[in-house]
């Protein structure tokens, strides 16, 4: 960013890295009015942020993963092993559909790279689900109870040697490497060199090689697809991704059942853990809004709805760091997207402490009138049209829904129409009804 960086206001720096955002240096429009449609969805995104003012109209948020795949009878797995299918049927979809904000087909990733790194996390379509099966999350403890100290006292450390091993089976021999820590001066070097001699540990630097080189052919394609997309107006939804600390705690490493005990068994580590990832889930984040020139920080929640915790465990243990996570986005002139999956009835009140007219909520099983009551004229919401409705549903039903989504929560600005979950189906007649009509009826002026 600028030189001056530091001595810039959260305030001025959000300014310059909406400007930024803005003027879509590069981006090759197609038309002047394409132009114009890509500017104008910038400043109806951050009119609604703002919460200070209504927008020209209700913003349109495409939050999907299969979705298109689905409209248009194209199997998850040709999306994950076939980028120019991939790309082309998102083409399709904005073409067709057009949201103002679109959801990059990199969130799809590569099946070919988790081929090569046999990758343990996740089962995908053709690997452990149908190739008509989105991907699945595969629960285990990816770090162990007696590695709390090894995460808190070096994080990078733990993900090379430890969490990758267990992670992605082509990086197993990882685990035998030494600390990069110990390699310095003379003395050691060698010594230190003698595990990357060692056949399995080479073959695991291949896959990696490997990896890399389809990740690159793979966003070479995506990358100029999101130019393309962007060239024809379309905005980008986000332009980076990070997670509550907690999250990354509870999902990527320890698991749900042993962070559930963690939480009583070892409360202390539990919580040092999670101020250890803080910082981190900052950085990554900026480094992808610098890198993409998007402020939009996407950050889904998982462990934090109604029910999975107490209030006192929310307060405790999930709320302080994911709060020092928006904050410290917003001190670095970001703009966070949070995406309150399940309900959040219960923590409303809690999403009401973050800083005005910096945030959008958007929210999947949580009471919308409620949400506007408590958040509005601070936090901007969004959603919730249920993806039973869209999968299931009627254009009457999803237009009736929505209509009410405005009439009630739209008024005074600060409100975005978008699914209640990232879909991975649909019916072309719900989605359409859901598009359009909020593009006609949710029009605030003229």
């Amino acid at each position: 960013m600028t030189e001056n960086w530091a001595e810039m206001s959260a305030d001025e720096r959000r300014d310059a890295r909406i400007a930024v955002w803005r003027a879509a240096e590069g981006v090759p429009f197609e038309s002047p009015e394409a132009e114009a449609a890509y500017r104008a969805g910038v400043d109806r995104y951050c009119d609604a942020v703002a919460v200070t003012k209504e927008p020209d109209r209700v913003p349109l948020i495409a939050n999907a993963t299969f979705l298109a795949a689905d409209l248009y009878g194209v199997s998850p797995h040709a999306f994950m092993y076939d980028t120019d299918v991939l790309t082309s049927t998102f083409d399709r979809f904005l073409t067709e559909y057009r949201p103002d904000y679109f959801f990059t087909p990199a969130i799809i990733g590569s099946g070919k790279v988790l081929e090569i790194l046999d990758f343990q996390q996740y089962a995908w379509p053709g690997h452990g689900v149908s190739e008509e099966s989105g991907y699945q999350y595969v629960e285990r403890e990816y770090m162990l109870a007696e590695e709390y100290q090894a995460l808190i006292d070096d994080p990078s450390d733990f993900w090379l040697r430890m969490y990758l091993p267990r992670m992605c089976g082509a990086l197993e021999p990882l685990s035998r490497i030494a600390p990069l820590t110990d390699l310095w001066e003379v003395v050691s070097v060698t010594g230190q060199m003698i595990p990357f001699g060692v056949p399995d540990v080479q073959e695991a630097l291949r896959a990696l090689m490997e990896a890399g080189r389809t990740a690159l052919e793979w966003i070479q394609k995506v990358g100029a697809f999101d130019m393309t997309a962007k060239g024809k107006g379309f905005v980008g939804a986000a332009g980076g991704l990070t997670k509550a600390p907690f999250d990354i705690l509870a999902d990527t490493l320890r698991g749900t059942r042993a962070t559930m005990l963690d939480m009583h068994r070892r409360p202390e580590q539990v919580l040092e853990a999670v101020e250890r990832l803080t910082p981190l889930a900052i950085k990554q984040a900026v480094n992808m809004a610098n890198q993409q020139g998007n402020p939009v920080i996407f950050i889904p929640l998982h462990k934090g709805a109604d029910g999975f915790m107490s209030d006192e465990q929310f307060r405790t243990f999930y709320w302080p760091s994911l709060k020092n996570v928006i904050v410290g986005l917003v001190n670095e002139g970001c703009l966070p997207q949070l995406f309150c999956e399940g309900g959040y009835n219960s923590r409303l009140e809690y999403l009401a402490e973050i800083p005005k007219g910096t945030t959008l909520c958007m929210f999947d099983r949580t009471d919308m009138r409620e949400a506007k009551r408590i958040l509005g004229g601070r936090v901007c919401i969004a959603g919730n049209v249920p993806a039973g409705m869209i999968v299931t549903g009627t254009a009457d039903d999803v237009k009736a829904y929505c209509k009410e989504l405005i009439d009630d929560v739209a008024p005074g600005g600060g409100y975005m129409m978008s699914f209640g979950t990232a879909m991975d189906e649909g019916k072309p007649e719900t989605v359409h009804a859901m598009f359009d009509f909020t593009r006609e009826y949710g029009v605030y002026r003229s």
